[in-house]
């Protein structure tokens, strides 16, 4: 059988429902988004490390929804009533506090959305006790918001970012590789999504497939 040879292709994220690998890691969150019309007070915190499925999870929320998506940084540029006449996804919430014209903007998204009737989802790294925000009105509320969060992979759910975060890049390593690579790489998405980058930056840069002896290798000499 021929193997297959990387090639310098677009990155292409897979962001429907059906890319969805459910684990016990984050089934509690998938259901919390399939189940949004049931938010108590219509509003919900999606908490995750980096590479963990926010994104991705807000686009499937985004789908069932019909809501616009927005990163808060943009926020204070935005038009605010506008975004609040339907459902809305802000996304990084974290990364705002300090920012007060940021902080503003989101206080007010948050009041004229729910005011209005509809739904909104906040993604961040960590729970908004720990965001540091210096509005205390908005602090309050976002503190007192549902919240439902993506933990670290286990066996199944780091094999299967393994074989999406692949997939998006158009590759397909050899059925050994994602094993191999599950059993030797830390445990977290940044590592996962490292290491995949990694393997496709040395299958192009040598005109080789994606195999577990090109693993190895990279992984034994990650500074090459």
């Amino acid at each position: 059988m021929a193997q297959q040879l990387s090639f310098d292709l677009p990155v292409r994220p897979a962001l429907g429902r059906e890319d969805f690998f459910v684990s016990p890691a984050n089934a509690e969150a998938v259901a919390m988004i399939e189940g949004w019309q049931g938010w108590p007070s219509r509003k919900l915190i999606l908490a995750g490390p980096a590479g963990a499925g926010k994104t991705h999870l807000t686009h499937v929320w985004a789908a069932l929804s019909g809501a616009q998506m927005i990163a808060a940084q943009d926020l204070p540029d935005a038009d605010i009533p506008t975004l609040a006449q339907g459902p809305i996804a802000v996304e990084d919430g974290h990364l705002i506090a300090g920012d007060r014209a940021a902080e503003d903007a989101l206080f007010h998204l948050h009041n004229l959305t729910l005011a209005d009737g509809h739904a909104l989802l906040v993604t961040a790294r960590t729970a908004p006790h720990l965001w540091g925000l210096t509005l205390p009105d908005l602090a309050s509320r976002m503190q007192g918001t549902l919240l439902t969060e993506l933990r670290a992979p286990d066996d199944a759910l780091l094999s299967a970012v393994l074989m999406k975060l692949f997939a998006d890049r158009q590759l397909s390593p050899s059925p050994d590789t994602i094993p191999y690579l599950a059993r030797r790489i830390e445990r977290s998405f940044d590592a996962a999504r490292e290491t995949v980058e990694a393997l496709d930056r040395a299958a192009l840069a040598q005109g080789r497939a994606i195999t577990r002896s090109l693993a190895a290798r990279v992984l034994d000499n990650p500074g090459e």
